[in-house]
Formats: C-alpha cells, structure tokens, sequence
C-alpha cells in the first residue's frame, strides 16, 4: 500500500503515476480491475458495520468499488481536492451536483458559453422542477453579479468555453460567489488539472467528463466532481441513491489514462497553438479563436491562471455553413465527430451538431457563426493535419 500522506511532496506528473493505488495483499504493481457487483463479509456483525457506515469497506459497486475509489483518489490529488466522486458520464457529474445541492426556487448564473447539453440540462428539465438559470457574458464580471439574486445558489462556467476559447477570471468569479453566499462551480475538462486547477484560484468544485482528456484516446465515458468533502458527501449520496456511478472497468481506462496526461497535454496544447496561427495566415479564414493567441481578447488572463491552452481552438470560415461543411468534408484524415480530447484531431460544425439544441439567438448569444468550424487538435503530425485542412481551405478561396 502506498502512503497517501506522501502526495503533498510530489509534483504533478508523479501523481498522476502514482496517487491513489492502495495495494492489495497480492501487491500487485500495476492498478487492478475489480469487476464485481458486490463484496461479501465474515460475518453478518460486519456486514452490518459497513452497511450502516460504521466501519470502512467495499458494500455494492454501485458505490463502493476499489477500482472506481482509485481513480477518485488519483483525480481528487491532481486537482488539489478533498475528495472526488466518480460518475456515469460527464453531465451526470453536473446533473448530481445540482441535485444535490440545489432545491425548487433556487437559481444558477451560468455562462452564455456552455456545451449545449449542459444548457439543456439546466433549461429543460432542472427549470420544471423551479430551478432558474440566467446566462451572462463569460469574462464580463460586472454582467454575473447584476444577473445574481438572494436566490442564486450556483455560478457555473467552462473555461476556456466551448467552441471559442473564451476565458472567465476564476478568482474573481470565485470571490464574487463567496460575496453573495453562493458557490463556484468550473468543467475544467478543456484544460484538465495538468494545464489549470480551478481549486487552487478559489473555485468549490471542479466537473470533468473524463471522457475527454483524462482518457485520452475516445475509449470510455465518464464524468467526476472534484472539490471540499463536505460538498462531494453530498453529491455521494445523489450517486449511490440515484445510480449514475462510474463502471469499474471505465474507471480503469481513467486510471491508466491520467499516467500520461501531463505529456500528452504538452504536445496537444504545441500542435494547437501552430495550427491557431497557421490558420490566422490563411485567406479562406476570418477568424479565429484561441486563447494562445495574442490577439485573443483574455490572452494575458489565460496565460496568467493556466499552464497552457489547450487543444480546442474555433475557427470562422468565408461562405458560412455552406463554406464550412465543404472544408469538414474534404478532411481526409480528421475524425468527423463531436466528440474531443482525443489523441486523434476531430473537427465539427458546432451550429449543427454540439450546439444544434439551440435556438437561432441561443447561438447567435454564444458566439456560435455559421460558418464556424471546431477542431480538438489531436497528437498526429501538424504537416498533415494542416495539409488536411488545406484541402477544403484552399478550395473555398480558388473556386
């Protein structure tokens, strides 16, 4: 068994090696798969003492499973927090935060700037149980405290945003939720804790879907909450009543995917920022969105309170969505896919596809053009994904 008390010495990348993995008698050296449903005891006076939480111990695997407990452990030291629960998926990460800590009449201050199932999720189906949902500008400050009441409970962002690369000032945000006695709440699946970690800036929880990055290669889907025990005993017990819990083997994959998460964000976070400015050069290319440029509007914030920026970038092409379907089409090589955090390059058509939930203004509040493109760039060679692109591109402007 490993000392957990040795975790506050060691850097980053040795935790995401190392943390969490308590041996068993077989002293195994790599993390096992306990693919069990339940666990048996010696004795029905011990099985009553961890039934009823008196003694610690593995119960039903819908909330106690070595496996799953490993991988919160692990995350739950990469981000800097007391504890982490495991979910299903990433929205169901969000979906038992709010939950859990959130009751009729109560309101969440939102980003403008979310995935849209995220909007989905606090619009459609937390608002006909009476919970409100106001949506302000991501980075202005002055628009988050004039949209708060005595009700708010919750202010919720992604940053940087999906598909444009906005960037919130998590301090400030954090300190203005403390102000009205309400709590901040960061998906941090964009940058994961080796590029940013919400916690240390003042945040309460951090959201993943560890279907992302903390994976790495599009293999599983799953979702966690990070941030103080207190908060996350809360939304423990949406899990375990509720049943959006983690499988033992999706927390595996997560497990073996956080040991190269540090080196694989460096070289994704490369390729990104090579690609921004290859793409700022091109004629068929209007715009382009991504905090490691230093034309971006918060390129000083994110350069401040992040290790990097990331691998989603937003691009804006001429000709609108006709223009933009003819460059994804020509893609040979990229992955045509709304999902991200792949080692593989994936691009998409935001307005059509992770953002097709949206009204006509819904997406013209948030940024989402017509004729903008999404890549997650992935670790192949830059030549060749910028040659892919080129295809489509060059085609838009010589045709």
């Amino acid at each position: 068994m490993q000392d957990d008390s040795q975790h506050n010495e060691w850097s980053l990348e040795t935790l995401a090696i190392r943390a969490g993995h308590q041996r068993t008698f077989e002293q195994e050296h790599s993390e096992p798969i306990f693919p069990t449903s339940s666990f048996v005891y010696e004795s029905a006076a011990e099985a009553a003492r961890k039934f009823g939480g008196k003694e610690p111990g593995n119960v039903y695997s819908r909330f106690t499973n070595p496996t799953v407990h490993t991988f919160e452990r692990r995350l739950a030291a990469l981000e800097g927090g007391e504890r982490c629960v495991a979910t299903s998926s990433g929205m169901s990460a969000i979906l038992s935060t709010a939950l859990a800590l959130l009751s009729a009449g109560d309101e969440i201050v939102a980003s403008r700037s979310l995935f849209g199932s995220t909007v989905s999720l606090f619009d459609k189906y937390l608002g006909k149980f009476g919970i409100t949902t106001r949506y302000v500008e991501l980075s202005d400050l002055n628009a988050w405290e004039a949209a708060m009441t005595p009700r708010t409970r919750l202010l919720f962002a992604e940053t940087p945003s999906n598909p444009l690369s906005e960037v919130a000032d998590i301090g400030a945000l954090a300190a203005l939720a403390q102000k009205h006695d309400a709590l901040l709440v960061i998906d941090n699946c964009f940058l994961t804790p080796a590029l940013q970690q919400p916690l240390a800036l003042g945040a309460d929880l951090v959201i993943h879907s560890a279907t992302k990055y903390l994976d790495g290669q599009g293999r599983a889907i799953g979702g966690a909450v990070v941030g103080k025990h207190e908060l996350l005993e809360e939304i423990f017990g949406v899990v375990r009543t509720c049943g959006p819990c983690m499988s033992p083997f999706n927390a595996w994959i997560f497990t073996k995917g956080l040991e190269t998460l540090s080196l694989r964000m460096k070289a994704h976070c490369e390729n990104a920022l090579a690609l921004a400015r290859w793409l700022e050069q091109h004629p068929a290319v209007s715009k382009v969105h991504y905090s490691g440029l230093e034309t971006h509007p918060q390129h000083a914030l994110a350069n401040r309170q992040q290790k990097g920026f990331g691998a989603v970038l937003g691009f804006e092409v001429i000709n609108g969505q006709e223009g933009a379907w003819r460059v994804i089409d020509a893609t040979r090589l990229l992955s045509i896919t709304g999902n991200l955090g792949d080692v593989k390059t994936t691009i998409t058509h935001p307005a059509t596809t992770t953002h097709g939930r949206l009204s006509d203004a819904q997406k013209e509040a948030a940024g989402i053009a017509p004729g903008l493109i999404r890549v997650a760039v992935g670790l192949e060679s830059l030549q060749d994904i910028q040659q892919d692109l080129a295809r489509g591109l060059d085609a838009l402007v010589t045709d």
